[in-house]
């Protein structure tokens, strides 16, 4: 039997915490804009509870980020926009219309299938709703760039605009490397390298390699390394010239067997 869960308590704390005459003073002072970085950190959190498996942090953590999702409708609330209601049913809708295989007629017995068929009532979604008639529509600023960059390069393809192998855009990364080394000032290097980024991204989205994911297992393995690196120099790393860091960094390397 389903378990009844009652999100009424944790409402009622937020509007206390929100009064602003017997309300918590800090609480009160807080807008969107000034709540919207504890909700992304939040969310970063509950991705590292659940990386380090740690399911009672997991528990603690999607509270925490619960709390963000109540402390934001309480403020549409006061701004006579929405309620925490309206958000519930508002998803719930969602759930049902963007699940036809489940709670309608239509056949998806797949993982694959159920994808596309997402991707498609999402683009009619778009329309339906934006002004905005842009393929790339929606794609919200706020991503971390390499996330961002990872959907404005899945959406464009669905228009056409792709290379039709790989090859195409691995040659685009040496021309993108190529006009690093020929920047001339501070501002041609920092778009330069932007769109080095931007074709990195590119192949590995050819390649079916999610870039995040992959950057973080790069960023892992170099800390890795180093840490090691700084333990078998006893503290004495920073004094070793180029060459006996370098000499340090392959034996580490061998070590490792990466």
């Amino acid at each position: 039997m389903a378990e009844t869960v009652n999100i009424q308590p944790l409402v009622e704390i937020m509007q206390r915490l929100r009064d602003p005459v017997s309300g918590c003073p800090w609480d009160v002072e807080q807008n969107f804009a000034t709540i919207a970085p504890y909700t992304i950190e939040e969310a970063y959190e509950v991705a590292d509870a659940i990386e380090r498996n740690d399911l009672a942090a997991l528990k603690d953590e999607l509270g925490d980020l619960l709390l963000q999702v109540v402390f934001h409708s309480q403020m549409a609330v006061e701004h006579g926009a929405f309620s925490m209601q309206h958000v519930i049913d508002g998803i719930c809708e969602k759930m049902i219309r963007r699940h036809p295989h489940v709670f309608g007629d239509v056949e998806a017995s797949h993982a694959a299938t159920v994808v596309t068929n997402w991707e498609s009532i999402k683009a009619a979604e778009r329309q339906e709703k934006s002004q905005d008639k842009s393929a790339l529509a929606d794609v919200a600023r706020s991503l971390p760039a390499l996330l961002r960059a990872q959907k404005l390069q899945k959406r464009a393809p669905r228009e056409g605009f792709d290379w039709c192998d790989i090859y195409g855009a691995i040659d685009t990364l040496h021309e993108e490397i190529g006009e690093v080394r020929e920047a001339e000032n501070e501002a041609e290097r920092f778009e330069e390298v932007g769109d080095l980024l931007f074709a990195a991204v590119n192949i590995a989205r050819h390649l079916g390699v999610d870039a995040e994911a992959a950057l973080k297992a790069a960023n892992g393995k170099f800390e890795k390394r180093f840490r090691m690196m700084e333990d078998q120099a006893s503290g004495m790393f920073a004094e070793l010239d180029l060459d006996a860091k370098e000499a340090l960094w392959q034996r580490v390397k061998m070590n490792l067997g990466d």
